[in-house]
């Protein structure tokens, strides 16, 4: 049956019929929709996992005991995967084990562009890219196959364009391969020094099988005809091919490591210019140049952001086409929603000019104006590791300083950095805030949510008694609706002269269990204009013509502005002053 789909929902169809058994992830854009497409197949056993070192650890555990498994994550995730990834090119594996790893060029939700092929290199595995939904599919079963055969993991790299975007796929039965027998094997998967200096030989003869392998794949293919040569892979062949057609000859790169080397030298003696097109690092590019070839890339194409069609013909000085003139629209930059629970936490904090280190989700928004509470954004749990830092190198940052980390995050790698804050007391203030949800790839349950991916009940953190076990004696709850608790909250735990953590609690606005109240009005006749409310950053409301006003069709009325207005202007529509 042929059927249209996303790029990740093909690969997670490809899992489905390779008869994976096991899927276990950390949800990241452009990743998170492997797993949740997966979740849909009763036969795959899919979860999502603390973070991604537990989630390719879990992965291991299932193709240990002979099984096909999975993990997926965004590019930043397989930083934190890689420790238990170098070993596992060591062990080697049972079951076949696919590690999805999602780049996101241009950094459309990333806090940098990374190019995971360094990772593939480094790690000595393969890597396989698709360059649409139905190669998403096909190369599951290729990328399985590569597994077993050559007793490795196998990343398959796919970007935000082939992640997201959508083409034909034809689709096949399940095939459930028997299961491997288990066999106590500790010289193989015990990496202990005596064991792993063994095995280090065995991982150096597997690149070569590898080398010559990817000479003669299928996944590394020739096309078209000319005296250009471009060699190019994933999204960037698609790119390729509707500005040139078959006008070029193109060496198509499903197999991104280990590179061929005869195919590329036999590919470059038949054409006259040997390009590389590849978005961000030089990987290929650099190969040629380590075979001796004469090659342009980097030279003629930018090293950062995403590529397309007019800026490959831009690069190449081909013509374009006059563009018809566009209006110019204002910027519209990424904001809270309207009633997001993080937005009063970060209003006091702002108010109150205390300094923040802040975490990744959603409410890394609040950096931007008005609110502008945030002051450092490095990486998943560095706001509580890092403001224990701040504090131990300068005690009197104690007073002024607090961390603010979302409950996913904070079980994610947050655990640990207070742990470090109990343990070598510093005076640091955590402030956990507790939406009952991932909410900054699109609402995916966590081990602190009580559900599971199929929304299931399931165990569930307790983030009190946790910070309690973990040394820290002062724990205290607040709603972050109620600006005065919040901001009195934060003045009392900043002067403890011992850590402590405020937990704001109150669930995503927009979870469909969370029931919006009456929409909230302006009455213009008791409104002053002093802008007061306008401090909040709520979209939903605007000033014109010298009044604060509210947009009903974004208002939740969750109430915040109206504790801020001095003259009582803000009330419920129907209710009169």
């Amino acid at each position: 049956m042929r059927k249209l789909m996303l790029g990740n929902e093909a690969a997670a169809r490809g899992l489905y019929e390779s008869g994976c058994t096991l899927i276990s992830s950390y949800p990241g854009t452009p990743s998170t929709e492997i797993t949740e497409f997966a979740s849909r197949y009763d036969e795959i056993k899919s979860e999502w996992a603390p973070n991604e070192k537990v989630a390719l650890e879990a992965a291991y555990g299932a193709s240990l005991a002979g099984y096909r498994s999975a993990c997926a994550m965004k590019h930043v995730g397989l930083n934190v995967a890689a420790d238990p990834l170098f070993t596992l090119s060591y062990t080697g594996v049972r079951g076949g084990l696919v590690l999805f790893v999602a780049d996101d060029p241009a950094m459309h939700s990333s806090q940098n562009e990374q190019d995971s092929r360094n990772y593939a290199i480094a790690a000595k595995v393969p890597m396989l890219e698709p360059s649409d939904s139905s190669e998403s599919r096909d190369m599951v079963g290729e990328a399985y196959r590569i597994s077993e055969e050559f007793d490795t993991p196998v990343i398959f790299r796919i970007c935000t364009r082939t992640a997201h975007s959508q083409s034909t796929v034809e689709t096949k039965d399940r095939v459930l391969p028997e299961p491997f027998p288990y066999e106590k094997q500790p010289e193989k998967y015990v990496m202990m020094p005596a064991y792993a200096k063994k095995k280090h030989p065995v991982v150096e003869e597997r690149t070569k099988k590898l080398t010559d392998f990817a000479e003669s794949t299928p996944l590394n293919r020739i096309e078209g005809e000319g005296t250009t040569g471009i060699i190019t892979s994933g999204i960037c062949y698609q790119y390729v091919k509707e500005v040139f057609g078959d006008s070029v000859r193109v060496l198509k790169l499903g197999l991104l490591n280990p590179l061929p080397e005869k195919l590329i030298k036999d590919f470059a003696a038949s054409v006259e210019r040997l390009i590389v097109i590849e978005e961000l690092d030089g990987i290929i590019e650099r190969h040629c140049r380590v075979q001796g070839l004469t090659v342009e890339g980097h030279s003629i194409f930018p090293p950062v952001g995403e590529y397309s069609q007019q800026l490959i013909k831009k690069c190449l000085g081909i013509s374009l086409p006059d563009a018809p003139p566009r209006l110019q629209l204002p910027a519209r930059p990424p904001v809270m929603c309207p009633g997001c629970p993080h937005r009063g936490i970060f209003y006091v904090l702002s108010k109150n000019r205390i300094r923040v280190l802040g975490d990744i989700g959603c409410y890394t928004l609040g950096a931007q104006p008005p609110l502008s509470a945030v002051d450092s954004v490095l990486c998943m749990g560095a706001s509580v590791s890092g403001i224990h830092g701040f504090n131990r190198a300068n005690p009197e940052n104690a007073g002024k300083t607090v961390a603010v980390i979302g409950d996913s995050t904070f079980i994610h790698s947050g655990i640990t950095g207070l742990c470090n804050v109990a343990y070598n007391a510093s005076d640091s203030t955590v402030i956990i805030l507790d939406n009952s949800i991932t909410g900054m790839t699109g609402h995916q349950q966590n081990p602190s949510t009580g559900y599971n991916i199929k929304g299931d009940p399931a165990a569930k953190v307790d983030l009190e008694a946790l910070c309690r076990s973990l040394g820290i004696r002062r724990v205290r709850v607040v709603d972050p609706y109620r600006l005065d608790e919040c901001e009195k909250a934060i003045k009392e735990e900043l002067e403890a002269k011992e850590p402590s953590v405020i937990i704001s609690r109150r669930p995503c606005v927009l979870l469909k269990s969370v029931k919006p109240q009456p929409p909230l009005r302006v009455d213009p006749d008791v409104c002053r204009g002093c802008r007061r409310c306008m401090k909040l950053g709520c979209p939903a409301i605007s000033f014109k013509e010298g009044k604060a006003r509210i947009d009903r069709t974004l208002c939740t009325g969750c109430s915040v502005c109206t504790g801020l207005c001095a003259f009582g202007a803000i009330s419920p529509e129907g209710e009169k002053k």
